[in-house]
């Protein structure tokens, strides 16, 4: 496979990335109203301008009761839509694709910023979080629909469905999570089925060109990484997603599971027959060298978090410099202030462990 990573990559449906760059969907907690925000907007704008292909906003919840921050931009109602709207426009007189990502954050929502206690597929005792009905659980998949149809009249290019990191869609994807006894749980097939629900809703009410991915945690967070290597290559030949982001937390990682330890977690996903399906990583993906790394490894893409944070004109950086490297860490706050990072937002980073110089 090419390591070109300015060569242009297109999808199954909607317009070509002009390289393989994407923005990484990052929490930042800069629009206190749940509308998107000028500082938030900024924010993103400064990586449309500094070469990424594609620019995915933060998650966005598709209902107030999946709301997971303080500070988090909503889909949620129509009145969410205008100041997307401006962002997309923005994002494509600069030449680079957006996405909206969607998610409800289940079990990991924030309970001072939502009504009652937190909903899973089960009841869960750590976070208090009550079992959803059959109904509920059908109506959060209409409402990821419907932020799908918002994100679209806002001009985004397209979606991804956050099934990743312990939120909601990915807790139905646990066995450890999800002991239900409708058609939403068992099965491996039966707990996919809300993910899938979604997937083909999207498809079958958006325009044909809309392009529609999915993030997936693959191991760990109470998902097993033999279903998850059975779902991947499901979902790669059922054709109806463009492109599946893998999040596998340092993209070179050994899993965790034993009886997968022969070869690194990215080995696991890059062999499996895709057909149309584009396959992106996510993970410490810090240098012009392990972007490579990871195009030689197979993945078709690569999605740039903290490295996005460091330098908001990362890909510009290393096509002027192949080798280029973010800075080391702890990154001076002042640094990611002038990087576009607003004060809501460097308070969030700095509670990640050696992320940012000490206050």
């Amino acid at each position: 496979m090419s390591a070109d990573l300015f060569a242009p990559m297109t999808f199954a449906r909607g317009e070509a990335m002009p390289n393989r760059f994407m923005l990484a969907p990052l929490t930042n907690q800069q629009s206190p109203s749940g509308l998107l925000s000028d500082e938030e907007r900024n924010w993103l704008l400064m990586r449309g301008r500094g070469g990424f292909g594609l620019v995915m906003t933060a998650a966005a919840y598709v209902q107030p009761n999946g709301k997971g921050f303080p500070g988090q931009i909503g889909i949620d109602h129509d009145g969410c839509v205008p100041a997307l709207a401006s962002l997309a426009a923005e994002l494509r007189a600069q030449g680079c694709r957006s996405s909206l990502q969607l998610y409800h954050a289940g079990i990991r929502a924030c309970q001072p910023e939502i009504e009652g206690p937190p909903v899973g597929p089960s009841e869960d005792a750590a976070s208090g979080a009550r079992a959803m009905t059959t109904g509920e659980v059908e109506a959060m998949i209409e409402a990821f629909i419907a932020a799908a149809l918002r994100a679209q009249e806002a001009g985004f290019d397209g979606v991804e469905i956050h099934g990743a990191h312990g939120y909601l869609l990915c807790a139905f994807l646990s066995p450890e999570h999800n002991h239900r006894t409708d058609r939403f749980g068992g099965s491996l097939a039966n707990r996919a089925s809300p993910l899938r629900e979604v997937i083909a809703g999207i498809r079958a009410r958006c325009r044909p060109d809309f392009t529609l991915g999915v993030r997936l945690t693959v191991e760990r967070m109470g998902i097993v990484l033999a279903e998850s290597r059975q779902l991947v290559g499901e979902l790669m030949a059922e054709g109806q997603l463009d492109y599946i982001d893998l999040s596998l937390w340092d993209v070179f990682m050994t899993p965790v599971d034993p009886d997968f330890a022969e070869r690194p977690l990215i080995g696991w996903f890059t062999d499996l027959p895709r057909g149309g399906t584009r396959l992106g990583v996510a993970g410490k993906i810090r240098s012009g060298a392990e972007a490579r790394q990871c195009l030689e490894a197979g993945a078709d893409f690569v999605l740039i978090g903290r490295a996005a944070i460091a330098n908001h004109d990362f890909p510009r950086r290393i096509a002027d410099n192949p080798d280029f490297e973010m800075p080391a860490l702890p990154l001076p706050r002042a640094h990611v202030a002038e990087e576009g990072a607003t004060a809501p937002f460097l308070a969030y980073l700095g509670g990640m462990p050696g992320l940012l110089e000490p206050a």
